[in-house]
């Protein structure tokens, strides 16, 4: 199964670089005076390196106010120093800003009791419930993550910027029709917002294609904005990805660690780049917490399984898949369902893959990767006809040079009756390892349906290249079989011509006592040969 490319529709745009925005209200005009609103400005302009400093250098003063090491500490967290940050909050006296700060840290600890502690201690107020609805999403929630936001909404008309991350949430769950609708209303009264913008892009690629989504991201280069270091990473970033991946060798590497999605985007560059054993080193590390995670890791395990031959890998493979095609959130979804297609398909369980299949196809018709993998379940079913149907869909050429889709193809045509077809895609391969495999098939695929000629030449093909005595029984009992399709009216009287030469370029000693045959009843039949 080629899973390799299963990924080829699902690069991961960054989304919500600010997200988490949502989760810190907090003003300066009550603690510090004026030294305070340096640091608090650089935090919301995204610069937390300056803000950190700022908040740093009051820290050291005398006269610092306790509430400071709770801002610092917000800063440390942006800037990924979470131990840092947790340290620093632990300074500051109890609050919610504080409580809010470590319950976001229990989730990026992974740290279920804590996480659970920290929830408890949440009040039913605006900013904490912003919090509580930033994790849900962080924990692939979105529908309660929706659900708070319209509550706050439906109190708070003026909020508009909850539209964004309702958007947001709308477009992780698939809805990008909606996702575009909802973010609309904020577009009409923030025409330049980075982060709006970058979500619309991104509904473009899914809803069409990359270069509509390129168009909507430039928008974003000349506004002011764009002057946000998080926008510039961000912009690059996703360049990147609706250009197909285009300079993804240097842009994502030194993003591995600024934005999340740029490790695993790098590791399907290198998949489809065939570079296997580079993608598994990129991913093999991560523990995978969301859908996409670990569905690529189980494609990078599978398709390492499939290069080096390693039943483990392809174990491991088959468990990712079937963990988000049976969790409650993914089973219902596209990806889910094409999880276990992928499950069974490993499994040998072609059946079950095609109930999966059968579920999605409409939205992959065109899908070279989709179909390669349909039609490989249908000829295992044994249902050649429309497996061979979905295999000439294929435009891909790698693809069509893939033996394993050389190989079913000829299966297909040779089940079908067209054993001529399956031998010219044979004449059209170089010589090689795969071409004396595709000859063999041929050879039996052949003998066992009847079409006992193209048999014949193939087990004379191969008996030139190895002089193997199975090969030699092989052709003689598919002339055998062509002289019984002669006497039966079912193949022309003059193929005798082409039966002759192919028994004669053997020196088995039965060949002079079976042409004698064929002569002798040649003339009783005014055969010319």
């Amino acid at each position: 199964m080629d899973l390799i490319d299963k990924m080829s529709k699902h690069c991961i745009p960054q989304i919500s670089p600010l997200i988490k925005n949502q989760e810190w209200w907090f003003v300066g005009e009550q603690v510090g005076g004026d030294d305070l609103w340096v640091p608090y400005c650089a935090f919301h302009l995204g610069d937390y390196k300056k803000a950190m400093e700022g908040y740093k250098a009051m820290t050291k003063k005398p006269d610092c106010h306790p509430d400071v090491w709770v801002y610092l500490a917000c800063t440390l967290f942006f800037l990924g120093l979470y131990k840092e940050a947790e340290e620093a909050s632990l300074k500051a006296p109890k609050c919610q800003l504080q409580n809010r700060l470590l319950f976001h840290l229990a989730h990026k600890f992974n740290d279920e009791k804590q996480l659970m502690s920290f929830h408890q201690e949440l009040e039913d107020v605006t900013e904490d419930q912003l919090s509580l609805a930033s994790i849900h999403y962080m924990r692939s929630h979105y529908q309660e993550a929706i659900d708070i936001y319209k509550r706050i909404l439906l109190q708070n008309r003026d909020f508009l910027a909850l539209n964004v991350y309702v958007a947001l949430c709308y477009y992780k769950l698939d809805y990008y029709e909606v996702s575009q609708e909802v973010l609309a209303v904020y577009l009409q009264d923030v025409p330049d917002s980075a982060i709006a913008l970058n979500l619309k892009a991104c509904n473009h690629f899914r809803l069409y294609n990359g270069k509509a989504a390129e168009a909507e991201l430039k928008n974003l280069i000349d506004i002011s904005s764009s002057s946000f270091e998080f926008a510039k990473e961000l912009i690059r970033h996703n360049l990147v990805v609706f250009g197909g991946g285009e300079g993804a060798l240097q842009v994502l590497p030194p993003l591995i660690d600024v934005i999340p999605e740029a490790r695993l985007n790098l590791v399907i560059y290198y998949l489809r780049q065939d570079d296997v054993q580079e993608s598994y080193q990129l991913i093999k590390d991560l523990e995978p917490t969301t859908p996409q995670e670990y569905i690529l890791k189980g494609v990078v395990n599978a398709a390492v399984g499939q290069e080096v031959g390693s039943r483990d890998h392809l174990k491991i493979a088959q468990q990712y898949f079937q963990l988000v095609g049976g969790s409650a959130s993914e089973c219902d979804t596209i990806p889910g369902r094409q999880c276990m297609a992928s499950c069974f398909f490993l499994l040998r369980q072609f059946e079950d893959v095609l109930i999966y299949l059968n579920s999605v196809k409409s939205y992959f018709f065109n899908d070279d990767t989709f179909n390669f993998n349909y039609a490989q379940a249908k000829a295992n079913v044994e249902n050649y006809r429309e497996a061979e149907e979905i295999f000439l869909l294929i435009q891909n050429d790698k693809i069509k040079a893939d033996y394993v889709y050389l190989s079913w193809l000829a299966r297909c045509y040779i089940m079908n009756q067209k054993a001529r077809l399956a031998w010219d895609l044979y004449i059209k391969m170089e010589n090689s390892a795969e071409s004396f495999s595709l000859l063999q098939l041929i050879a039996n695929d052949c003998y066992k349906m009847g079409q006992f000629y193209y048999s014949a030449k193939a087990f004379d093909a191969l008996e030139r290249l190895d002089p193997n005595p199975e090969f030699w029984e092989g052709k003689r009992g598919a002339c055998v079989g062509i002289f019984q399709l002669i006497l039966a009216g079912r193949e022309p009287r003059e193929t005798l011509n082409e039966v002759l030469p192919l028994l004669r370029n053997t020196g088995n000693p039965q060949v002079e006592y079976i042409i004698r045959i064929l002569k002798k009843w040649a003339k009783e039949n005014r055969v010319s040969l």
